[in-house]
């Protein structure tokens, strides 16, 4: 094994040694409690097994057989979600017929970045992922359950579960994809309709019909963005079954894969011979391989906040300089939007998670010593589903990527590191995405232009007044202040700038979407804003550097910078869409680096 990544674990493991601890007692208490229903009075059980078949109700009376929660996030609105509709009938009879039984223990809320881009709504979407983690949790209090099935794929959603399930984590759980959506106009066509539309040279009704072309059907959608990101995550974790991230919806393979995660669910319970908790598959070794996954992948910048959540929800503490660590050491190996022109279909087809995971284990990048949901060790994982005879099967992945324009193998990457680095310096820290920003745009030294709205930088765009070398700067932009939105309705914008040949670079102690683009941008800046970041203190003009390569962000005339008093926000998000229910939350909600969370 990689002696970086074998040291980044260990100390990880390290400093995690009290957290861990207490969560393993909490966990082990929980598993010594009762087998779910056996502590339940007879007017619990009559309660909770109300409307299942007779013999379910038998079933379920005993606790020799396991009953499987499924906690859903279906909407027929976000289209990656549309594709769960008719699942929980579908896993209700295959857990019939394993000898189960299954009911949806509660749905939970998903909302999708991709329709409140730029508008109000995003600025809950953040603080959604805690409320579904604890609409997990509730679902699971009823204490009725043996294991979960989570039905979960876009942004904050399956962050949520697995924060939630992880409380939980004396049970076995699987998440279950939907699959991304049939490809449809490439990614290079969608983005150059967008930079077309910012530059005023085509109408709004040829930019919706692009998009349209884009977004077609239900699954998710095919750049790699977060929730494609979630699912190659939990997949190396060992979360999902091996390969089945990608495979796409209303297939007999999809449908095959589903079943059969049933079937192995109830393997792994406590009644089952095979009795897999969740807290001995996401450990401090899995944590650190999907750090691994992330890198070589390019994956969403949202997951230098999402892991890190997700890690402390199982005990484990990590930190940026951990995604900057293990980026320093592992290769970039794949070529998918919006790091290159290809889609997630053309990632599958070409070797998917199959071939990833088989040369990132052979070159020693992985850790071994793990469990999953198909048992210990990864070398499951390395190999691929299909259909024989109509039977479902597994084969070894491709030995070689099947288009290396796409993904190769770590003897023959793209970069010799990942895509993420950690900047520090005098305005604090903060991340940026680099496998999708060439190196000639990576160091960028120019006077700021200070923003407290991204509409306000469109409206400044249009009037030519960006039209120079510049560093865009959008503060107030945190968690504490708005909930920490996206801001990735800039990046025509900035992109047409750079473009046009100027130095252009963004500095935010905001979100970036998980298509972060070819502008460099230093975003979830710690200390934001409002609680007292230096970002606060800017004006237009100071002179800023960011530099990618060194790992660097630094005001130039920092002394006269920083002898300035604060003042206020003039932003007002208290009411509107909702926001006002989040005016307590916010003031409880740590910084970036530890999670943005209200709730770990």
């Amino acid at each position: 094994m990689n002696e970086k990544i074998k040291a980044i674990t260990e100390r990880i493991k390290k400093r995690s040694e009290k957290t861990r601890k207490e969560y393993i007692d909490l966990m082990t208490s929980s598993k010594n409690a009762s087998v779910t229903r056996g502590d339940l009075a007879c007017g619990n059980l009559a309660h909770a097994f109300a409307a299942c078949a007779d013999d379910e109700k038998m079933d379920l009376s005993k606790n020799d057989q396991p009953n499987l929660a499924i906690i859903t996030a279906y909407n027929d609105m976000l289209s990656a979600h549309k594709t769960y509709e008719d699942y929980p009938p579908k896993l209700r009879a295959s857990a019939r017929k394993y000898g189960a039984v299954a009911q949806v223990a509660s749905g939970v809320p998903a909302m999708c970045d991709g329709v409140t881009q730029g508008q109000l709504g995003m600025e809950l979407s953040l603080f959604s992922r805690d409320v579904i983690a604890l609409a997990t949790a509730v679902g699971l209090s009823h204490q009725m359950f043996d294991g979960g099935m989570c039905l979960g794929i876009c942004d904050k959603i399956v962050p949520g579960m697995l924060m939630g399930s992880l409380r939980f984590g004396h049970l076995p759980f699987i998440f279950i994809p939907g699959g991304p959506m049939e490809s449809g106009i490439t990614n290079e066509e969608k983005a150059e309709f967008r930079r077309e539309y910012a530059a005023g040279r085509i109408g709004r009704d040829e930019l919706l019909k692009a998009e349209s072309a884009s977004y077609h059907s239900a699954g998710t959608c095919t750049f790699y963005g977060t929730a494609n990101s979630n699912q190659m995550l939990m997949e190396i974790m060992g979360v999902h079954l091996p390969g089945s991230s990608f495979v796409t919806p209303g297939t007999d393979l999809r449908e095959a894969l589903n079943d059969f995660a049933v079937k192995r669910l109830t393997q792994i319970t406590a009644q089952g011979k095979e009795y897999t908790p969740l807290y001995e598959v996401i450990t401090a070794e899995s944590i650190v391989n999907a750090l691994v996954g992330l890198c070589a992948t390019g994956g969403s910048t949202n997951h230098t906040i999402h892991l890190i959540a997700i890690a402390r929800s199982a005990g484990i503490t990590i930190n940026w300089d951990d995604f900057n660590d293990v980026s320093d050491v592992v290769p970039s190996l794949t070529r998918v939007y919006p790091n290159g022109s290809a889609d997630i279909n053309h990632f599958h087809a070409c070797g998917g998670m199959g071939f990833l995971m088989r040369t990132l284990r052979e070159g020693g990048y992985l850790n071994e010593n793990v469990k999953t949901a198909m048992g210990e060790g990864l070398e499951w994982y390395t190999k691929e589903p299909y259909l024989n005879n109509g039977e479902l099967t597994w084969r070894d992945a491709p030995e070689k990527s099947l288009d290396t324009n796409v993904m190769r193998g770590v003897e023959d990457p793209f970069d010799v590191t990942g895509g993420l680095k950690t900047l520090s310096g005098n305005l604090g820290r903060s991340v940026i995405k680099v496998s999708s920003v060439k190196p000639e745009h990576r160091h960028v030294k120019a006077e700021a232009v200070v923003f407290e709205d991204q509409n306000d930088v469109i409206e400044a765009f249009k009037r030519k007044e960006l039209n120079k070398d510049v560093i865009v700067v959008v503060r107030n932009q945190g968690a504490h202040s708005n909930g920490m939105p996206e801001l990735h309705k800039l990046t025509p914008t900035l992109g047409l700038l750079q473009s046009q040949g100027y130095k252009v670079a963004l500095v935010t102690d905001g979100r970036m979407s998980g298509a972060s683009g070819k502008v460099p941008a230093a975003i979830h800046m710690s200390p934001e804003a409002a609680m007292g970041g230096m970002i606060a203190k800017l004006k237009t003009g100071d002179m800023i550097e960011l530099d990618a390569e060194k790992g660097t962000l630094e005001c130039l005339n920092f002394e006269e910078v920083a002898q300035r008093e604060v003042l206020a926000s003039e932003y007002d998000g208290s009411f509107g869409v909702g926001r006002e229910l989040w005016n307590r939350i916010r003031p409880l909600v740590t910084q970036s680096e530890e999670g943005a969370s209200f709730i770990i």
